[in-house]
């Protein structure tokens, strides 16, 4: 199964800017179940994290549409970083339910793209229909910012594959027991050649999006307001070890708001990779269980 690749243009203070994304559906068909599932990544990330989630939900008749938000993958990096914030990334998403063209989208984020569709689904008349966020929530404690900008915008150099894969290993560790087979697939889509003709690899995103760290001294995050606004069906996974959504966070996410689904993934820290049988099972299981009621 090949996905298209399409691409549309953002707006930012600067300009436009291409946002590229990719459709997969069941091979020589349309969606069928008539669902369109956007599938948005972490911040260092890029829309390929979800192939295999991707594959698994198109085989069961959903259009699922996964993004490079802007200044990550294929899509066009910012001229001035400093426009690398939520704002943004809330306006470009919108920009995409339009183009995809639907009244209605579930919304499958990880991280960062956990924390836009909570916003999203925070507004009065919102097109998300239903939420799934992969370990993140609306408390962000200072520890994990503070781990995360440890590595955000540094730009390693890879001599070769086995070093990116290495680093992939090490620094994405939290994403849990991967086979060596996911490790390379993961590897593959986190790294892109360099401009220096010998070869060699770097991250395959603009270092500038580390820009917001800098700008401002790191506090805890606390988003409840959006998430007391979420009125539509909401799951929750939290990787079992994870430092970003805290164990009382998620348990809190059950007990207000829309009042949560959860779902603990063992053997996880933040977060999970969504790359197993067993977890996108949870994922496809939950959208199918939450089908809209005239269907």
């Amino acid at each position: 199964m090949t996905p298209a690749l399409h691409r549309y243009f953002g707006l930012s203070a600067t300009g436009f800017h291409k946002v590229v994304y990719r459709e997969w559906l069941p091979e020589g068909r349309t969606y069928d179940n008539g669902r369109t599932v956007i599938c948005v990544h972490g911040l260092t990330r890029n829309g390929r994290d979800f192939d295999t989630l991707a594959a698994d939900l198109a085989g069961q008749g959903y259009r699922v549409i996964c993004p490079d938000v802007v200044g990550r993958g294929d899509s066009d990096r910012l001229a001035d970083p400093k426009g690398y914030a939520y704002p943004q990334y809330l306006g470009d998403m919108a920009a995409l339910i339009a183009r995809l063209d639907v009244e209605q989208v579930d919304w499958v984020g990880t991280s960062m793209g956990a924390l836009i569709g909570m916003m999203l689904a925070a507004q009065p008349q919102s097109p998300i229909r239903s939420l799934v966020l992969n370990d993140a929530g609306p408390l962000i404690p200072k520890a994990s910012l503070e781990r995360i900008a440890t590595y955000v915008g540094v730009q390693p150099v890879f001599a070769d594959f086995a070093a990116a894969e290495s680093f992939a290993r090490t620094t994405y560790a939290g994403f849990g027991p991967l086979s060596d087979d996911n490790w390379r697939k993961l590897t593959e889509v986190t790294v892109t050649e360099t401009d220096k003709d010998d070869g060699s690899l770097g991250l395959n995103y603009d270092p500038g999006i580390a820009e917001a760290f800098k700008q401002v001294e790191l506090n805890d995050v606390i988003l409840w307001p959006f998430w007391d606004a979420i009125t539509c069906p909401t799951l929750v996974l939290r990787g079992e070890n994870s430092d970003l959504l805290l164990e009382e966070t998620a348990q809190e996410m059950t007990e207000r708001g829309p009042k949560a689904d959860l779902a603990v993934i063992p053997d996880c820290a933040h977060a999970p990779a969504l790359m197993d049988a067993a977890q996108t099972g949870i994922v496809r299981d939950w959208l199918d269980n939450h089908a809209p009621e005239d269907e």
